[in-house]
This record gives C-alpha cells, sequence and structure tokens, in this order.
C-alpha cells in the first residue's frame, strides 16, 4: 500500500513555545523583588525620621533643663576675675638701665637692657599712706606752717630703697650668666624672668612677692 504524503507546508511541533512562559516568570519575580526593595527603603527612611524627630525634642528637653544653671555661671566667674585682679595688682620698681657682659666668649657680647619689677602689696601699705594724707590736709588749715613743711615720704619707696643693691646684683647675675643666642629667643627671655623673679622672692623671703618681671630696651651688642 502507498503512504500517504504529507503537506509540505505542516511543520513539526516545536519546544520552543514554552520560552514566553519563562520570561514572564522571570519578569514577575523581577517585579517583586524590586517592590520589597522599595519597601523595605522606605520603612528605613520612616524609622530614622521618627528617630531623629525623637532624639531632637529629648536634646532639646536636656538643654532647657540645663540653661538656668548657665545663666549664673558668668556672674561666678566674673568675680572670680575680679578678686583675682584685687590679688594682682602691686606697684611697679623701676631699676633702671643695666648695661652688663655676656658669657659668650668669642667674640664677647654686651647686653643693655631696662628692668622694672611689679611687686605685690602688703596689708598695712595702705594704712602707712593714709597719715600721709592726713598729714596735708591738716598743712593746709595751719597756713604759713604747711608751706614749709617736708613733703611726706612714701614708706614704699623707704624700703625699696633697701633692697634695690641686693635685687640689682641678683639681676646682674642672671642676666650675666646668658649666652647671647639664649636671650635672643623669646623661651629663653621668659627664662631669664623666672630666675629673677625666684632670686628676689628669696631676698624678700615671703614679705614681698614677685608678680611680673618686665624688660624695656633690649639690645645685645
Amino acid at each position: 500500500m502507498a503512504k500517504p504524503n504529507q503537506p509540505k507546508d505542516i511543520k513539526p511541533k516545536t519546544e520552543g513555545n514554552d520560552k514566553p512562559k519563562a520570561k514572564i516568570a522571570i519578569d514577575d519575580n523581577m517585579k517583586g523583588i524590586i517592590t520589597n526593595l522599595v519597601t523595605t527603603i522606605l520603612i528605613c527612611i520612616l524609622f530614622l525620621s521618627v528617630n531623629y524627630i525623637l532624639q531632637s525634642n529629648l536634646l532639646s528637653s536636656k538643654l532647657s533643663k540645663i540653661a538656668p544653671a548657665d545663666e549664673n555661671a558668668p556672674a561666678a566667674e566674673t568675680d572670680t576675675s575680679e578678686d583675682t585682679d584685687k590679688v594682682q595688682r602691686g606697684f611697679i620698681v623701676d631699676l633702671g638701665d643695666f648695661i652688663l657682659n655676656l658669657s659668650d666668649t668669642a667674640p664677647r657680647k654686651y647686653l643693655k637692657v631696662n628692668v622694672a619689677l611689679e611687686m605685690s602689696n602688703k596689708p598695712e601699705d595702705a594704712a602707712a599712706e593714709a597719715p600721709a594724707g592726713g598729714g596735708g590736709h591738716g598743712g593746709g588749715h595751719g597756713g604759713g606752717e604747711g608751706e614749709g613743711a617736708a613733703p611726706a615720704v612714701n614708706p614704699l619707696e623707704t624700703e625699696m630703697a633697701q633692697f634695690k643693691p641686693a635685687i640689682r646684683d641678683s639681676v646682674i647675675t642672671t642676666l650675666s650668666s646668658k649666652t647671647s643666642a639664649e636671650l635672643s629667643t623669646i623661651a629663653g627671655k621668659e627664662l631669664a624672668k623666672e630666675q629673677i623673679t625666684e632670686a628676689v622672692n628669696g631676698i624678700f623671703a615671703g614679705e614681698r612677692e614677685v608678680l611680673r618681671v618686665s624688660f624695656g630696651q633690649f639690645i645685645i651688642q
């Protein structure tokens, strides 16, 4: 028997018809992943925003409680600084000019400097100055006697005149032991001031204290 002839235009079925279904499944999975990712990001942003607002409110409440205590702080600090200023005020002792040799050997160096000290006051200083002022007032009523009266003697100047030779000697000893290189730097000058302060404080043995050492004219040749 003869086999029936198949039509030439009919092609056999293939498995290629399943590919569109696979693509649709992959697209659905990607959409689900993207949706979950966006949802997670939005939740994180919302959580961080709420947390930031709560922390800001908590910090503001703490600062508002601390603020009243800080308002009283400047007054206390001002009082302390005023007390410090009162303690640190003193009177100036001008030691004059010094011309001395430095410890340089080759070549020799000379120093010309003006030195002044600020010394602390003692409680009795104000009481010692009071009678001098009262005597001047009484002399005005005394007429001719007041005109011929000797000028009042400042007890501080009298006291310092007794100590000036020893003070000048300590300044000369301290500065002449330095080299020009040491005194040419700021640190070297400050060290010299500290050493002069220690030496002069030893002269007064606690009765007075050097508050500050000042260098005026300062020439190294």
